[in-house]
């Protein structure tokens, strides 16, 4: 059974394994494709993010954070971000990531979650966000440079919680 709990620092190697083929691939995060070790640990660890791990058997499957999408006025509407193990892609992992954060950002006091920059063509993601009833309520023309396509949309997704 798969359970969540927060990252600990104890969870980087495998956190480090996941993310950086996703940043080096340049696909589907905006960080620099470079990312040094240390500058994404410092965003995927550091308030004021809530950052979790979904595990399974003792195995890391997924990260994701939660936090504030905007300061103060904005602060009742929760940003998320996943990343799922290549290991464990397409067994159902970020639709549960998707599902739980959910509740525990209700939990936290959010109101709404706001996906800023889904790209385009990431249509397994876009795909599993809207069955997770988030709606497309904006389109950004050409605001991903994807490594391999160059210039492509993303989109802005939300959902009331």
């Amino acid at each position: 059974m798969m359970r969540f709990e927060k990252l600990t620092t104890a969870h980087w190697p495998d956190i480090w394994a996941i993310l950086q083929p996703i940043f080096r691939a340049g696909e589907t995060y905006p960080q620099a494709t470079d990312i040094s070790e240390a500058e994404a640990r410092s965003y995927w660890m550091n308030p004021p993010l809530q950052s979790y791990v979904a595990v399974k058997d003792g195995a890391v499957l997924g990260v994701f954070y939660l936090k504030p999408n905007q300061p103060a006025l904005g602060a009742h509407v929760c940003n998320a971000g996943y990343a799922v193990s290549p290991k464990a892609r397409g067994q159902g992992v970020g639709g549960l990531m998707c599902a739980w954060s959910q509740k525990e950002a209700r939990r936290l006091g959010y109101l709404a979650m706001q996906y800023n920059l889904v790209v385009s063509t990431n249509e397994v993601a876009v795909a599993l966000w809207q069955r997770h009833g988030f709606e497309i309520v904006g389109r950004l023309t050409k605001a991903f440079r994807h490594k391999r396509l160059g210039l492509v949309d993303a989109f802005v997704m939300y959902k009331e919680l």
